[in-house]
Order: structure tokens, then C-alpha cells, then sequence
């Protein structure tokens, strides 16, 4: 079986994060990047499967540009065997359903069964992108899972809501994503950082992929489907209101949510 983990490079939430205020777009020169923690716990799925089961292949894919080989490398020092990087100057800004449609082309280039991903990256948080690319690749999708339990023919596990729990199972080949209930990663020892250095990585662009200057669908593939249209830096933060109470702290409370429409 061949998993194929997508991971993503990030601006560490540790660190302050800001957006460029004429592209909108983050600004990862201002702050340390690093493999979304998500990504590493759909990583640590994978792998722990493949300890269980000798012949698993653990792939990696990311979209990113070309200085997160280091982030790659870090998977691949965790236990993943082989890593693809797609980095192409066509995809700085590249909107979601662009991103799914360069994943889709590379997965089919890198052959699957499984594909797993995290439920929403940090920086953007959309969590759509699981989805996308399962329309797509044509697969079944299961999102949301707290935890996955993987079989030779399919996979099944527990998706959480706000109305219950729901366990859903799907055939393979399928993407999967996963949520923070999953455990987290296990840590890089030596020998795993050593190994890395010699493991598969491949990096493509878009012409590798056959896409060229077209998308799938005879389109410009350098052009985004969604645009910013306005972006603003974020307001200094204010001194909070402070009510003190002589008797009648209950009601201006109250008065107060109201007003900031918080009730």
C-alpha cells in the first residue's frame, strides 16, 4: 500500500504572524516557518500504520516553495520514505482550487491508495482542500476524522460533530482528513535525521507535472480563482472597559454585552 501524506510549511503560530498589506499574503520572511502540526499528525497516522504493516510505503507531498526542503526533510527524518516538493514561481499566491488541481496532477503522477491530510492548515484555515482534491482525483472523501483506522480494502473512523458522533468508512483508494484528536508526531532521533538525508525527494514544477502554462481544463493555471480585494493591517489593541461594581454591576454588564452585540 502506498500512503501519501500531504504536509504543509507554515509560519510558526508561535511566532508573531503578519500579512503583506498589497498582496495579502503572508508574510514568511518575518517569522520562522515550520511543517503544520496538523500535517504531522496525519503523518504519524500513516507511519504507525506502516510499523504495523511491512510493505507500506509513507510518500509525502507538499506545495510550497523552494525554501521549505528543510521542512520536507523533516518527514522524511520522521520516517516517511519518500518526499515530493512541487515549488514552481507560478504558484506564489495560488488559491485553493488551484492548489487542488497541482496535488491532484502530482498524486497521479506519484501513484496512491490512500491520500491522508490534516482537516484545515493553520495560517489559511479553510479546510476545504481535503474535499477539493477528492473531486478531483474522483475518490470517496472522509473528513473530519478523530481517529482512522486503516484496512487493506478501506478505511473508517469517527467523525465528531456538533450534533453527535458519526462513524463513516470508505473504499480505497480515498482521501482522508483528520483532526487534532489524533496523536501527536513522534520526534526525529538521529539515526531517522541521517537516513533523510539520503531518502528520495523530488522536486518538480508545473511543466513536470504536464501542466505547463494550461490548467486541467484548458485555463491559465497561473491564475488564481479567488483575488483579495482589500486587506488592512490589524487595530492597535484598545484598553477593555472596566466596570466596577457598586450594586449594579449585573445590569451594566448586560448593558454592555448588549451594546457589542455579544448576547
Amino acid at each position: 500500500m502506498r500512503i501519501v501524506v500531504l504536509v504543509k510549511e507554515v509560519p510558526d503560530t508561535y511566532g508573531e504572524r503578519t500579512l503583506h498589506l498589497e498582496t495579502g499574503l503572508a508574510e514568511r520572511a518575518t517569522s520562522d516557518n515550520v511543517v503544520d502540526e496538523i500535517g504531522e499528525r496525519a503523518l504519524e497516522v500513516a507511519l504507525t500504520y506502516a510499523d504495523a504493516h511491512p510493505g507500506t510505503e509513507v510518500h509525502v507531498l507538499t506545495v510550497a516553495p523552494a525554501g521549505a526542503t528543510t521542512s520536507v526533510r523533516k518527514c522524511l527524518a520522521l520516517g516517511a520514505a519518500a518526499a515530493t516538493h512541487v515549488a514552481d514561481e507560478g504558484l506564489v499566491g495560488a488559491d485553493l482550487g488551484l492548489t487542488a488541481q497541482v496535488l491532484a496532477a502530482a498524486l497521479g503522477r506519484i501513484g496512491y491508495d490512500l491520500v491522508l491530510a490534516g482537516n484545515q492548515s493553520t495560517d489559511s484555515m479553510a479546510g476545504v482542500l481535503p474535499a477539493m482534491l477528492a473531486e478531483h482525483l474522483g475518490v470517496p472523501n472522509a473528513t473530519n476524522l478523530a481517529d482512522v483506522t486503516i484496512e487493506e480494502s478501506g478505511i473508517s473512523g469517527t467523525r465528531v460533530t456538533d450534533d453527535g458522533t458519526v462513524q463513516v468508512s470508505a473504499p480505497l483508494p480515498a482521501v482522508v482528513s483528520v483532526t487534532e484528536s489524533l496523536p501527536d508526531a513522534r520526534m526525529a532521533n538521529f539515526k531517522g535525521i541521517m537516513a533523510a538525508k539520503k531518502k528520495p525527494l523530488e522536486v518538480l514544477t508545473l511543466v513536470d507535472l504536464g501542466l505547463g502554462d494550461l490548467g486541467l481544463d484548458g485555463g491559465d493555471l497561473t491564475t488564481a480563482r479567488s483575488i483579495m480585494l482589500a486587506v488592512e493591517a490589524r487595530p492597535p489593541r484598545t484598553a477593555g472597559v472596566t466596570i466596577t461594581d457598586d450594586g449594579d454591576a449585573g445590569v451594566r454588564l448586560a448593558a454592555f454585552l448588549a451594546e457589542n452585540h455579544l448576547l
